[in-house]
């Protein structure tokens, strides 16, 4: 392997909880068995591409503040597999098993669709020479169809037909190259997909032309034999106004009005969740109600800022149940926990981006070890449960699955003596259980 900047580093180790190594993993022990497979299965854990090895450290008030080698003045395309070089060494540091990409992190842009589109499977044809090496696999895929200029009015909802063509041959060939590096999943992030003002906005073209595009990649996956998911990924606000995939419930929405609910699944990120007004575990049991839970992004917000400001996760509480909702959807399947989150701007050491994943990942690994005891235990289940118990009689599955009409239940509740009385929630009950239990 090449000499890189993360050379030095050795590779991460699990040390267990009273290891005082910043740079030890805690907690996760990635072949420790919990609810019947390994505690890595389970978690299945991401590297993003754009946050670790793209991001300068620069905001809207502030310029640069992370230097690294690829990102001097140079030949593009080797200074791209300089960053590929530096990113499977640091995927060898962390001992994590994926990563996913934009094409704009990996490959250089060109003059022409024909040039990008060249360069872009020129770095992944190399990165599957770097695969082949390599345990660290691909997650998933996408196209950044949002910081050129051309997308300033959306990708697939733009009023220029050229610009849906250029978006549709741009998710062509990254779902082939997502195929072709064995990836899990293909997500569609419309980081401009809404509007700012209805002023000079055809709401019902766009969300048609939306839809049909998102039909047209459906299709272009049964077409190729790709046999990962298609994902959407939510978010609220920020760069639109209005986004059309504002949160999980509105894009189920969407997915049922295009006929799409059955093959299209959702990527959530915490902070989108945040964004949107709702929790990540809001977002996660709501997906797993609806049955499309996919994956997920791992990152917070900052409660003081209304904005996406990706930071690695450290709220036990909050990812210890967003972990039971996981679990209680069944898993996460060909999903993952990606890490969409980045370092601060006075964070620009190569160590500050090995710490940061390091916590991140002992921290949703905490997490999962909480809510699987949960789970496991029964007793926070056994709450809920006895909280709609009455649900469980004959009559009130009668009600519950149609066997009587609306006139029929009136009619019986009528002549009856029953007489509903309040029945205490138990929420200060249930949250000092579950305080115990995590912070124990």
């Amino acid at each position: 392997m090449a000499n890189t900047v993360f050379s030095n580093f050795p590779a991460v180790k699990f040390e267990g909880a009273d290891s005082a190594n910043p740079l030890a993993y805690q907690y996760y022990d990635a072949e420790r068995v919990v609810m019947g497979k390994p505690l890595g299965e389970h978690l299945r854990f991401a590297v993003a591409y754009w946050h670790s090895f793209a991001m300068s450290g620069s905001d809207p008030f502030g310029g640069a503040t992370i230097d690294r080698p690829w990102m001097a003045a140079g030949d593009p395309i080797a200074l791209a597999k300089v960053k590929a070089d530096a990113a499977f060494d640091f995927f060898r540091v962390l001992g994590l098993p994926f990563f996913c990409f934009h094409d704009a992190d990996i490959a250089p842009g060109g003059e022409t669709l024909k040039e990008t589109l060249g360069n872009f499977h020129t770095i992944v044809d190399y990165l599957e020479e770097k695969m082949a090496s390599s345990s660290t696999k691909l997650l998933w895929g996408t196209a950044n169809l949002f910081s050129h200029p051309r997308f300033m009015a959306g990708a697939s909802t733009n009023p220029d037909p050229d610009v849906f063509a250029w978006c549709a041959a741009t998710v062509k060939h990254c779902m082939d190259a997502t195929k072709q590096l064995g990836g899990s999943n293909y997500v569609l992030w419309g980081g401009r997909e809404g509007y700012e003002t209805l002023l000079n906005t055809n709401m019902k073209q766009e969300l048609d032309q939306m839809g049909r595009f998102l039909s047209l990649v459906v299709d272009y996956k049964h077409k190729i034999g790709f046999d990962g998911q298609i994902l959407i990924e939510p978010k609220p606000k920020e760069p639109t106004a209005h986004q059309y995939d504002f949160d999980t419930a509105t894009v189920y929405g969407f997915l049922k009005k295009y006929g799409l609910e059955n093959e299209v699944r959702v990527n959530l990120e915490a902070n989108h969740a945040t964004l949107a007004g709702h929790s990540f575990e809001h977002e996660i049991a709501t997906a797993g109600a609806l049955g499309i839970l996919g994956s997920l992004d791992i990152n917070r917000g900052d409660a003081l800022l209304g904005w996406d400001t990706d930071q690695f996760p450290n709220d036990l509480w909050t990812m210890t149940m967003s972990m039971y909702h996981v679990i209680k959807a069944g898993g996460l399947g060909k999903g993952g926990c990606n890490f969409d989150a980045k370092v601060r701007r006075q964070s620009f050491t190569e160590e500050d981006l090995v710490a940061a994943h390091v916590g991140g990942v002992d921290m949703c690994a905490r997490a999962f070890l909480s809510a699987a005891k949960l789970v496991e235990e029964g007793k926070y289940d056994a709450l809920l449960d006895d909280r709609y118990a009455g649900w469980k009689t004959p009559e009130a599955q009668a009600m519950l699955t149609g066997k009587v009409s609306l006139d029929e239940i009136a009619a019986k509740a009528e002549s009856s003596a029953i007489n509903p009385q309040p029945r205490s929630g138990k929420q200060e009950q249930i949250e000092n259980m579950l305080a115990r239990r995590i912070y124990s």
